[in-house]
């Protein structure tokens, strides 16, 4: 069914006037009238009867009308919410990330992008989770773009390099550890240790690591999210490889560098390749690539 013709339709059930419809609607009394007609022909009954020099609705064309009305009234809505999401200046962005980066990355990167002025009006939908989750999210259309760690064997997903992250050993306060200040994993193995779950993005770069090094971990337990583990460390339950974040200041534990093995850890901007971003998504994408490289090495520097 013709979509103008329901607009046709619909004004010339407002105004029960040909003419003064057809002066409306920019066209000509004859083509307005043959697309009623063609709308007529397809239903299979009249909408329209004349009344004196006027037109009006039959019983049907009454019936007809409360539907189109529903029907437009909702493509109007649609039409106007889809260029409110994807409008250049007063998009929505609907963003993951990681746990890592809940804590203090985001909320900075959101507050220094949202500051300028040609960002004001552009709104963000925020979601946690792993990266197993979250890339998942991603391939469902549920996310624009996250921030997380990289997957192998994900040709649908584009990885960019965000920025790199430091690891670390952290571990209970006065642990015999802690007086090293660095250490090398290997040295690591024999304590009970908290450790992130199958479902991170961290866990198979730290078992890379452990690998190198050719020792394995004293797994006591498996979580999910970073200040958890911290939680659980500063508590006496174990220690932990896990990324050095702003947040462990706040926890009673003492921070190691890793000193052996070499290792590269990097957060990365994701998005699925080949799929349509709105103008404000690709903005926002283009501001955090920038933005990252300098919040991670100014917050090494502060802790």
């Amino acid at each position: 069914m013709n979509l103008r013709h329901l607009q046709y339709f619909r004004v010339i059930a407002e105004t029960e006037h040909i003419t003064q419809a057809a002066i409306k609607l920019s066209i000509t009394q004859p083509s307005l009238s043959h697309a009623i007609s063609e709308l007529e022909k397809e239903l299979g009954t009249y909408l329209f009867e004349k009344q004196g020099r006027n037109i009006r609705l039959t019983k049907y064309g009454k019936l007809f009308l409360s539907y189109v009305n529903r029907a437009l009234d909702e493509l109007e809505k649609g039409e106007k919410k889809v260029r409110e999401l994807t409008s250049p200046s007063s998009g929505v962005i609907d963003l993951a990330f990681i746990y890592t980066l809940g804590a203090h990355f985001v909320p900075a990167l959101v507050q220094s992008f949202s500051l300028l002025d040609e960002h004001k009006k552009m709104s963000f939908t925020f979601h946690q989770g792993n990266t197993k989750n979250i890339i998942q999210g991603l391939k469902d259309d549920q996310y624009d773009i996250a921030f997380c760690s990289y997957i192998d064997h994900e040709p649908e997903i584009e990885f960019i390099p965000l920025a790199e992250q430091e690891l670390v050993v952290i571990t209970p306060k006065n642990h015999p550890l802690s007086a090293a200040g660095s250490i090398d994993l290997k040295d690591t193995a024999s304590y009970p240790m908290v450790y992130f779950n199958p479902k991170s993005g961290l866990r198979p770069i730290i078992d890379s690591l452990f690998a190198k090094v050719g020792a394995r971990p004293n797994i006591v337990c498996e979580i999910e999210e970073d200040t958890a583990m911290a939680g659980l460390v500063s508590v006496g339950y174990g220690i932990a490889v896990m990324p050095r974040i702003s947040a462990l200041s706040h926890f009673d534990v003492d921070v190691l560098d890793i000193k052996n093995p070499s290792y590269e850890r990097f957060i990365y901007v994701a998005s699925v390749r080949n799929r349509y971003l709105s103008p404000a998504a690709t903005e926002f994408r283009n501001f955090a690539i920038s933005y990252g490289k300098n919040f991670f090495q100014k917050t090494h520097k502060q802790f």
